[in-house]
């Protein structure tokens, strides 16, 4: 089995590119930060903030989560959230989940059991991949961009639109995020034997054309 790690701040592409990349490996997709996300929206419906609680939740919850890059879906307790988790609210309140040391490792296993049960292979992404998750992977990848780049990209997505008043809108959730995600987990500079992947002035087919070589390179 074959696994590619991703790990990038907000706005690079990971989930786009990753997705696409599972697609014509014929790979399984996980994406780590939809389960995040999931946990997060579990605690926010049930005004869980402590962490004692928040890893309680984690531990009883029923997380499932696809592994089909075309038809991506994600339940908490038989409900499916895969349009909730995608909120401002949700993206704002993910670190009461992220924050909590035991409940990443709560995660962290489910992911990895994720990833051992995948066949041929599977394209994973997230912020903690190639160093914690699966340090292992054969293809490690840190997607990076520049600040102007991700805000843009970022506010595209949310708003349609990359004029001023949507990148006005945008740019504190990014990097506010980023700046928090990252007390917890290294995804802004590359571990050793991770290639970095600025995609700043790559064009989508250029990126995933990229990784496909790396995967290539590394059979």
């Amino acid at each position: 089995m074959s696994v590619v790690a991703i790990d990038g701040p907000s706005g690079v592409g990971k989930s786009s590119t990753a997705k696409e990349v599972a697609r014509r490996l014929g790979f399984a997709y996980l994406d780590t930060g939809a389960m995040y996300r999931a946990m997060a929206w579990l605690a926010l419906s049930r005004g869980v903030t402590d962490p004692v609680d928040v890893l309680e939740q984690v531990r009883g919850a029923d997380l499932e989560i696809s592994t089909d890059p075309d038809d991506f879906a994600v339940s908490v307790d038989g409900i499916d959230v895969a349009e909730e988790i995608r909120s401002a609210e949700v993206s704002e309140n993910v670190q009461t989940v992220s924050a909590v040391p035991d409940a990443r490792t709560e995660l962290i296993e489910r992911q990895r059991e994720i990833i051992a049960a995948a066949s041929p292979g599977i394209v994973v992404e997230g912020r903690d991949i190639t160093t914690v998750v699966a340090p292992d992977a054969e293809v490690r990848i840190l997607m990076t961009a520049r600040d102007d780049v991700r805000v843009a990209r970022r506010a595209k997505e949310v708003h349609g639109s990359a004029d001023a008043e949507a990148v006005a809108a945008t740019a504190s959730l990014v990097t506010g995020r980023d700046a928090k995600d990252s007390a917890t987990t290294s995804f802004l500079t590359a571990a050793e034997g991770v290639y970095t992947l600025d995609t700043s002035d790559l064009d989508f087919e250029q990126v995933v054309g990229t990784v496909l070589d790396l995967v290539k390179d590394a059979e």
